[in-house]
């Protein structure tokens, strides 16, 4: 397919951005508008559809079942290697996109487009290594003379419902891992944050994609219904809020992967095995880049007692400094929150906290969806701004005495996605990979690290399933035996 040439609007992207249907552009409309989340004018428009072309994406893709299972594991590579190169050709292009539709300063932004790249380049390579194995049979003298082989086969159609945090990244944790299976599917990416998702369709649009092998469809949720009801899906990949659950609920007999965030935490061991000033340099990475809407950003800053005011006062001196402002900036840190409701919610939690006891290290007054970063300590642990996820620039500082009153305060959180620890004692590291109850724990970093091949997801209220690309492959794929029996010899 030809390469569209779109001419640029005054905020440098496209003046209107399809919906793809089944391979296909479609522009039935440009009713979907979306906002520079810094400026609050309308920065472009895309298409938005019903719950009819809905319908037909997840027929299209029912009816692709058999051409994408039969699609080779080198062309599927293929594909991807050829969308690693047009996103490096449209790379300022992507990171553009991401400042202006999800408010991400530019140095994220061009962060989310690097990992963008990297997995669908890791995709391109488990493409090829979809592999299974020998089964020995043979236990007794009842089963020899049996072989058992497997292999993994397509799960079928998949959909995708994404956030509006990592418009780019987070698509490609389920669009490439997809591609690489075999499985046709249908993605409906956040309404707030639409572009990124149908850049990537374009380019998908540019390859020999079997004919109904992927629709990307910015709709209502509940024009989206099908996608979690529909009986011809097969699995059915969430990432965003608690209302997973109820997705999940509804969802029948199919397979549900749920990434459903955290209010991450991270101690700071009295042996913490690093200088306090690199701890604090990452404590404040972890805690507020990209304005903090990450689901695994520092939320809880647990420091032992002998470090407490060492690591408060560098705390507050580097959180104070953080500069906010235009995300197009080089030098912005903090942008804004995706919307003034989020930050007014955001606002309000920190009010109710303060009046509750909690006190304020550092921050400041709410302007519009611009909120300062922010560093708490002695906050209510039955206050929201505690327990619950806040996906904004606030952190929560408290002292602990004791390392295993640490890991029970951590534990005692609803969420479990990942948690951070510093500390030079390795027994400490094991105790804290024995012990808490998450999906991951990253000794000496924080708990905002992640690389795109490690398998990432989390339990209690933060989801089941494994994102990673070769961890999403093996849940968009099943094993299928095949029992071969030595016939006598005539």
């Amino acid at each position: 397919m030809a390469r569209s040439k779109k001419k640029p609007n005054a905020s440098g992207l496209a003046r209107r951005y399809p919906c793809y249907l089944a391979n296909e552009p479609i522009q039935p409309n440009a009713d979907l508008e979306v906002l520079d989340k810094y400026s609050g004018k309308v920065a472009t428009r895309t298409a938005f559809v019903g719950a009819g072309v809905v319908r037909k994406a997840i027929v299209a893709a029912h009816r692709a079942r058999g051409a994408m299972a039969a699609f080779p594991p080198d062309k599927r590579r293929d594909v991807l290697e050829h969308c690693v190169r047009r996103f490096r050709e449209r790379f300022d292009e992507l990171a553009l996109a991401l400042c202006i539709e999800a408010g991400k300063p530019i140095r994220d932004a061009r962060g989310e487009v690097e990992r963008l790249i990297d997995t669908f380049r890791i995709a391109a390579g488990e493409a090829t290594r979809v592999e299974g194995g020998a089964v020995e049979l043979q236990l007794s003298a009842r089963t020899r003379g049996y072989r058992g082989l497997v292999k993994r086969v397509p799960i079928g159609v998949c959909s995708f419902i994404t956030p509006f945090n990592f418009p780019l990244n987070l698509v490609a944790h389920k669009v490439a891992p997809a591609i690489a299976a075999g499985c046709p599917f249908v993605l409906k990416p956040a309404a707030k944050t639409p572009v990124g998702a149908l850049i990537i369709g374009g380019i998908l649009a540019e390859t020999d994609l079997p004919k109904g092998a992927f629709s990307i469809l910015a709709c209502s949720n509940e024009d989206a219904a099908a996608l979690t009801e529909d009986e011809r899906i097969a699995l059915l990949s969430f990432t965003g809020g608690l209302v997973g659950w109820e997705l999940k609920a509804r969802a029948g007999r199919k397979k549900v992967t749920l990434e459903l965030g955290g209010n991450a935490a991270c101690i700071v061991d009295a042996d913490p095995g690093a200088p306090i000033d690199h701890i604090v340099d990452r404590l404040v990475f972890g805690a507020y880049y990209q304005s903090g809407q990450s689901c695994i950003s520092v939320q809880h800053i647990l420091v032992h007692r002998d470090l407490y005011e060492r690591v408060r006062k560098k705390l507050r001196a580097r959180v104070g400094a953080l500069a906010m402002g235009d995300p197009r900036d080089e030098k912005t840190f903090i942008g804004p929150v995706i919307d003034e409701a989020a930050a007014k919610r955001i606002e309000s939690w920190i009010a109710a906290a303060r009046k509750g006891g909690a006190k304020r290290l550092a921050g400041g007054e709410r302007v519009g969806n611009m909120l300062p970063a922010t560093l708490m300590e002695k906050v209510p642990r039955e206050s929201d701004l505690y327990r619950q996820e806040v996906f904004g620039p606030v952190a929560c500082l408290q002292p602990f005495d004791d390392f295993e009153s640490a890991l029970d305060t951590v534990n005692a959180s609803d969420f479990g996605l990942q948690a951070g620890v510093f500390t030079g004692n390795l027994a400490h590291a094991m105790r804290a990979w024995d012990r808490l109850e998450v999906g991951g724990v990253v000794v000496g970093d924080v708990p905002s690290f992640r690389v795109d091949n490690m398998p990432y997801g989390g339990v209690k209220q933060s989801g089941l399933g494994r994102e990673g690309v070769k961890y999403a492959i093996e849940d968009m794929t099943e094993p299928r035996l095949l029992v071969i029996r030595d016939q006598p010899a005539a």
